[in-house]
């Protein structure tokens, strides 16, 4: 398969099916095979990217995700917070994140900042 960008779903699923069919192949490194798996990865790869974008996670969802990496409890972040019932407040979504929350979360728990400084909505008050 001669590698070119790839432009259309029909072109896509080609050049998947020949990324599959060389893996199969297993290539050794350096191999002419090899050299064209890795660039019809690249290929399929941005074409997945700017056809199948993955929106950026909304930052509770963010930071739900990280704890439960660090195997932390949602109890952990009152001292990163400030209170219990800062975190409930924003974690039931009546309070959004402050820019010193934010920096400490940044901080502490190595979140992206573009991530937590994302809109969300919070509930209106009554």
């Amino acid at each position: 398969m001669k590698a070119k960008l790839i432009k259309t779903r029909k072109e896509h699923k080609a050049a998947v099916a020949r990324v599959h069919e060389l893996m199969e192949k297993q290539p050794a490194s350096g191999s002419a095979d090899m050299d064209e798996l890795e660039l019809l990865a690249l290929l399929v790869s941005e074409y997945e990217e700017e056809q199948f974008p993955i929106p950026p996670p909304d930052p509770l969802a963010a930071i739900r995700f990280r704890i439960d990496q660090l195997g932390m409890q949602e109890s952990e972040l009152d001292e990163i917070l400030g209170s219990r019932q800062r975190r409930s407040d924003i974690f039931n979504g009546r309070r959004k994140l402050s820019l010193g929350m934010i920096r400490a979360l940044h901080q502490k728990l190595r979140i992206p900042a573009e991530t937590l400084i994302r809109d969300y909505k919070v509930k209106r008050k009554a």
